[in-house]
């Protein structure tokens, strides 16, 4: 009895010394807590003058524009409050934390921290420092932008991450047939379409659909990778792949709301990003698509993996992230 006494009591303390000192980092223990949290939702702490200011205002606004590529208009972060006085206990297990401060007796430039697993492992954290609201209205005016890019970056490698511990691998299988590439897409993904260079799998959602596809086309020149071109190819491939329910409709790409085209850098690969509205031309059916298209150079190809949605009347950005943590998971092997 004295033993496991003795035990319980050691098992005490080192659970209590892990709290301690809770104005500094907690160095990485076995006992730190799992941050808690919604996807895509940041706690900002900062003084309660700032937050009210025009630079509070300017920072509020950047976390909840308008997500790209939508139909309606969709916040890209869920945004909290708290006073710098506030901030303590379940507070610090937050996700996403930015924390702002503005001293001009402490700084004398702007900097700019990112660290991970802070106060909760899972979890990531922005320090701004700066000397004055006006500098601080500066930096966000230039960078703030990326700042938001960052913390969106980081719920994609979450969910991207959870894809390659959780997902389907008859897909995955498909796709590795098909186009030497692996793709982790949802484990409820269930009905499918297979040719030889087009696979479509869908999840048949009743409270909004999301399907992704992956395509490939003869790489002919370096004019290939434009906007134009890649909308081109999608309206002529999924046209002919994807009918609608009536006769000679067909999915095609909206261009009264035009599409946005972004090159990215993934695994060492170009990637050229495609966003924009689908819709069926002689049917009801449309909604957002993302699609991701990469040079398959020993095989002188296009590959195009691609997400869209399909939820009338409801919100979207839920399961278009989805399906685009998905893409951020194609490679090829």
């Amino acid at each position: 009895m004295r033993t496991q006494s003795l035990l319980i009591v050691i098992l005490l303390a080192l659970i209590g010394g892990t709290s301690c000192n809770r104005s500094s980092k907690p160095k990485q223990s076995i006992f730190m807590k799992r941050a808690t949290g919604f996807a895509y939702e940041v706690l900002v702490v900062m003084d309660k003058d700032a937050w009210k200011g025009e630079a509070g205002r300017l920072l509020y606004g950047q976390l909840t524009a308008s997500i790209p590529g939508l139909p309606q208009n969709e916040p890209t972060m869920r945004v909290t409050y708290a006073e710098p006085s506030q901030f303590d206990g379940l507070l610090r297990y937050v996700r996403n934390i930015m924390v702002v401060r503005v001293n001009p007796s402490q700084y004398t430039k702007v900097s700019v921290h990112k660290e991970k697993d802070v106060w909760a492992t899972g979890q990531e954290v922005i320090t701004l420092n700066v000397p004055s609201s006006q500098q601080l209205m500066e930096y966000l005016t230039e960078h703030g932008a990326s700042l938001v890019a960052y913390l969106e970056g980081k719920e994609r490698e979450r969910s991207a991450s959870y894809l390659e511990r959780a997902h389907s691998a008859w897909v995955n299988e498909k796709v590795k047939e098909r186009f030497n590439a692996s793709l982790y897409v949802p484990e409820e993904m269930c009905s499918y379409k297979d040719t030889a260079d087009f696979f479509w799998v869908t999840d048949h959602g009743k409270q909004g659909r999301t399907d992704l596809i992956v395509y490939s086309f003869p790489y002919t020149s370096n004019r290939t990778f434009t906007l134009d071109y890649l909308v081109s190819m999608r309206d002529s491939i999924l046209g002919e792949q994807i009918p609608g329910a009536f006769p000679n409709s067909y999915m095609t790409t909206v261009k009264r709301l035009p599409p946005s085209y972004e090159a990215i850098n993934r695994n060492g690969e170009y990637c050229g990003v495609v966003r924009g509205l689908w819709e069926l031309e002689g049917d009801m059916m449309g909604g957002p698509f993302i699609s991701h298209a990469y040079l398959d150079k020993k095989n002188q190809r296009v590959v195009v993996a691609e997400t869209f949605v399909y939820a009338p009347n409801t919100k979207k950005a839920k399961l278009l992230r989805r399906g685009e943590a998905a893409l951020y998971t194609f490679k090829f092997n």
